[in-house]
């Protein structure tokens, strides 16, 4: 065998190893967005539970009223509350099953921008109404864990993205179709 034959040889097994390390680590940091979003899930299931506790202490003094009157102005505030709380919930289920699609993590971004509004709308009511001081603050508390868990797997899918854009990783990436993840 001569350096003629062993130089190509060498080349490609050089770029296979190169590949298979490209590919493995594209697979390493897809699997780290999966294990980022656990506890982003968990804390949405947190403070769900909790907006469900806080919109039934504001419903409870409408129940006598409700009988005399069906569609009060406070019914009529919790109700896109609820709404959000659930399509939030939903959004959250289906991201949990594809965490790194962007699709997945954007419905959930924008399910929770629309939650965000529905609690500005009732703040008012929440803050003055009949809800336990301690239920507002495990609210704020869960909304400060939720945002420390949201920019940890930011973080996580920053990290992939850039991966994934990479020269000559985005080569691997378009041929084993690794796509770049939504950010939350």
């Amino acid at each position: 065998m001569n350096a003629g034959e062993l130089v190509p040889g060498l080349v490609a097994a050089v770029l296979v190893f190169w590949g298979v390390g490209a590919h493995n680590r594209l697979v390493r940091l897809r699997q780290a967005i999966v294990a980022a979003f656990a506890p982003v899930e968990e804390q949405f299931r947190q403070r769900n539970a909790l907006l469900l506790q806080q919109l039934d202490a504001l419903a409870a003094p409408d129940a006598a009223a409700a009988e005399a009157e069906p569609a009060t102005a406070t019914e009529a505030l919790l109700a896109p509350l609820r709404a959000a709380c659930t399509q939030a919930s939903h959004a959250c289920e289906h991201a949990r099953g594809r965490p790194g699609a962007a699709g997945a993590i954007t419905s959930l971004r924008l399910a929770e921008e629309i939650l965000t509004e529905a609690r500005a709308r009732v703040a008012p009511l929440a803050q003055a109404g009949p809800v336990p001081a301690a239920l507002n603050a495990e609210i704020a508390a869960a909304d400060g864990m939720l945002g420390f868990a949201r920019r940890k797997f930011n973080d996580t899918v920053d990290e992939y993205n850039a991966a994934v854009r990479q020269f000559p990783t985005v080569l691997i990436a378009g041929l084993f179709r690794f796509r770049p993840a939504g950010r939350l």
